[in-house]
């Protein structure tokens, strides 16, 4: 059976995201307002934050620490479109509100895409114009 209308689209939305770029370029665009030097500046500072967060999550001493600082992530991933990381960590804090611990495949697959964003950035920024 053949998912309705809206729930078809919602599919086709989460398989995009999933097939685009670590960064969606796209989307960090439009909340720029189109203004490249200030897109170059947001990843300068997203590469920064999210490695900052992706630390604090390793570190964590609590469950609130823990907790926040997936949250951090998740919104600073929102903002420039780091769409699977995004994924990740809303699956992650889905778990841990259900009460189950996070595994460490998880850990390992946020560390996989988090690397594959500075990656990205770091590419980017190497061919930024002047």
């Amino acid at each position: 059976m053949r998912p309705t209308s809206s729930a078809a689209e919602k599919l086709d939305q989460v398989q995009l995201r999933r097939d685009a770029r670590p960064v969606d370029l796209v989307h960090l665009a439009k909340q720029c307002l189109g203004d490249e030097h200030l897109e170059y500046e947001i990843l300068r500072l997203f590469d920064t934050t999210i490695s900052a967060y992706h630390q604090r999550v390793g570190q964590a001493g609590s469950l609130d620490d823990l907790t926040l600082a997936l949250h951090s992530m998740r919104s600073a991933a929102t903002g420039v479109g780091a769409w699977t990381i995004v994924d990740l960590v809303t699956a992650a804090e889905a778990d841990m509100r259900d009460g189950r611990p996070l595994q460490p495949e998880q850990l390992a697959d946020l560390a996989m895409a988090v690397e594959e964003v500075r990656t990205f950035i770091a590419d980017l920024l190497s061919n930024e114009p002047n």
